[in-house]
C-alpha cells in the first residue's frame, strides 16, 4: 500500500500501524495529514483499497502540539478509524501498532494505575477489543510481579546456538543446518567459550548478578551430549548462578532430545526446558519440514520429566499449512493433557526469508486463525493456565499475537525481562543482540554477527565490544530496573 504523509514526518508511527492492519496489501493508497489550526492540531487519514474509501479524524489542543507522544497517538488513531471503514470490522488490537502491547499497561500499573484504569486506557484511547484487553492486563500482572524481583545490578544473559538439524519451512531466522554447515560447529563453540569466559570475568569485576539465563537458537540441542556438557561446564565456571532465578535451555526440535542429553542439561544447571512440537499432527509436521513425529515429542517430554525438569515449555503455532480449527485444537488438547508448566501459542508470521512464503501451501484463513486462538484461550484458562507475556510480529496471520501461558508459580521470567525490556539483556553468540537498559525507554543495542563463520572470524572484536558494554553499564549503576 502506498503511504503519503502531509504536514508531518512521523513515517514510523503511521507505517507500523499500516503494516499491522494491512500486512499483505500491495494495492491501495493511504494519506496521513497533520494540520495546525487556531485551537486544535488535527490528524486526518484517508485510505482507499479495493474500491472502498475510509476517513478518520482526531484532534489535539494546540497547547499540546509539541508533545511527540500525543501527536503520534492522534495520527495513529485517525489512521485506525479510516482503516475500520475500509476493512468493515474492528481489528482486535485497535490502534496499537507496537510489538509489545503489554508494555503500555505494565508502565501504567507500575506508575500507580489500576487494572480498571488500564482497561479504560486500552478501550477508549486505543480501541482494543475486550478479549485482547483481558489478555494484555492479565499478562501485565506477571510483568509487574517480575519487575519487583529485579535489583539495580541484575541482568539477564542469552547464549545463542544458531544451528538446527534442518531448516523448517516457516523459519526466517539466520540459523545454519547441521546437514550443510556441521564443519562450522566446533570452531563456533570454541569462539563462544572465549566470549563466555570474558563475559564472566567482566560480570565478576563489576559485581553484576545473572538473574535469568536462556540458551536459545536455532536449536541448542543440536549439540551432542558431550558438546552440551562442555558448554554448560564453561557457563558454570564463568558465571555465578547462585542468585539466578531461572535457567532455560531451548530444546526446540524433539528429534534432538534423548534422556542422556536431557540429564546432561539438568545436571549442568538448567531448571527449565523448552520442547517445541509446533503441532501434534504428523501431516502438518511433514508439510513444514519438521523431521520428527508426535511420538517423538511425547517421548522427549517423558524423558525431560525423568531427567528432573518440573519447568517444561511447549510451543504450538496457529496458522500452519494443512491445519484447520479442529486439528489445531486437537494439538492443543494433546499438549494440555501432558500438563507442562508452560504452553506458548504462536501465530504464524510469514516472512519473505521463509520457504513457506513462496509456496503459500494451504494456509488457514485469518478467520480460522481467530477461532483457533479464541478456543485455545478458552481451553487453556479452563486447564488453569494464565497468560504471562505476549508480543506481536509483522506479517502475522490475522494481525494477532504470540502468548505465553503458565501454571501459577511457573512464570517465564526471561521471556518477560527480554520482551518488556525490564533490564539489560546481555547476549552472547552468533546473532545475539545485547540491549543495555539506560533508563526509562532508553536502550542501546550491540549486535553480534549473525553468520557463525563471521562470528568466529570477528571474535576478537566481539570481546572488545563486551568491554565497551560493561563500561556503559558502569555508567548506569544509579539506574533501577525499569520499563
Amino acid at each position: 500500500m502506498k503511504l503519503t504523509l502531509q504536514g508531518h514526518s512521523e513515517l514510523y508511527a503511521v507505517e507500523q500501524l499500516m503494516m499491522q492492519l494491512f500486512p499483505e496489501e500491495a494495492e491501495g493508497e493511504a494519506v496521513s495529514t497533520l494540520s495546525a489550526g487556531t485551537t486544535y492540531l488535527t490528524a486526518t487519514a484517508k485510505i482507499t483499497l479495493h474500491g472502498r474509501t475510509g476517513h478518520g479524524t482526531k484532534r489535539l489542543p494546540m497547547g499540546e502540539k509539541d508533545n511527540v507522544r500525543l501527536r503520534r497517538r492522534i495520527l495513529q488513531q485517525s489512521f485506525y478509524l479510516a482503516a475500520v471503514e475500509v476493512l468493515g470490522f474492528s481489528p482486535p488490537w485497535g490502534a496499537l501498532a507496537g510489538v509489545r502491547p503489554t508494555k503500555l499497561v505494565s508502565a501504567h500499573l507500575l506508575s500507580g494505575g489500576t487494572e480498571q484504569s488500564a482497561d479504560k486506557l486500552l478501550k477508549d484511547t486505543y480501541f482494543v477489543s475486550g478479549a485482547r484487553r483481558r489478555l494484555c492486563i492479565d499478562s501485565a500482572r506477571h510483568t509487574v510481579e517480575t519487575a519487583r524481583l529485579l535489583r539495580p545490578k541484575d541482568l539477564s544473559v542469552y547464549v545463542g546456538i544458531p544451528f538446527c538439524p534442518t531448516r523448517c519451512a516457516y523459519c526466517s531466522f539466520v540459523s545454519q543446518s547441521v546437514e550443510k554447515f556441521g564443519k562450522d560447529l566446533a570452531p563456533y563453540l570454541d569462539a563462544l567459550e572465549r566470549e563466555i569466559r570474558r563475559t564472566g570475568a567482566l560480570l565478576q569485576k563489576t559485581g553484576r548478578t545473572v538473574r535469568t539465563l536462556y540458551m536459545g537458537g536455532g536449536t541448542p540441542t543440536t549439540l551432542s551430549a558431550p558438546q552440551m556438557e562442555r558448554l554448560l561446564s564453561v557457563i558454570r565456571e564463568s558465571f555465578d548462578l547462585s542468585e539466578c532465578l531461572e535457567f532455560t535451555v531451548e530444546g526446540g526440535r524433539p528429534d534432538t532430545l534423548d534422556l542422556e542429553k536431557l540429564q546432561v542439561i539438568r545436571q549442568g544447571g538448567a531448571d527449565r526446558m523448552s520442547i517445541n512440537p509446533q503441532t501434534m499432527s504428523d501431516d502438518v509436521l511433514r508439510r513444514i519440514g519438521r523431521n520428527h513425529t508426535t511420538a517423538q515429542t511425547l517421548r522427549a517430554y517423558e524423558d525431560a520429566k525423568t531427567a528432573g525438569f518440573d519447568g517444561i515449555n511447549m510451543d504450538l503455532i496457529a496458522g500452519l499449512p494443512g491445519d484447520d480449527v479442529s486439528s489445531f485444537l486437537a494439538s492443543v488438547e494433546k499438549v494440555i493433557a501432558l500438563e507442562p508448566s508452560n504452553i506458548t501459542v504462536h501465530t504464524l508470521a510469514l516472512k519473505k526469508a521463509a520457504a513457506l512464503y513462496q509456496s503459500r501451501d494451504a494456509l488457514p484463513s485469518g478467520q480460522a486463525v481467530s477461532e483457533m486462538l479464541t478456543r485455545t484461550e478458552e481451553a487453556l484458562r479452563r486447564a488453569g493456565y494464565e497468560p504471562y507475556y505476549l508480543y506481536r510480529q509483522k506479517y502475522m496471520s490475522g494481525s494477532f499475537e504470540n502468548v505465553g501461558w503458565c501454571k501459577r508459580g511457573f512464570t517465564g521470567l526471561y521471556n518477560i525481562c527480554m520482551m518488556e525490556e525490564l533490564h539489560t539483556i546481555l547476549s552472547l553468540g552468533g546473532g545475539g543482540m545485547t540491549k543495555v537498559n539506560l533508563g526509562p525507554g532508553q536502550l542501546q543495542r550491540f549486535h553480534n554477527p549473525k553468520i557463525p563463520a563471521d562470528y568466529v572470524a570477528r571474535i576478537d572484536q566481539i570481546l572488545a565490544q563486551k568491554e565497551q558494554i560493561f563500561a556503559l553499564l558502569e555508567e548506569t549503576d544509579s539506574q533501577s530496573p525499569c520499563l
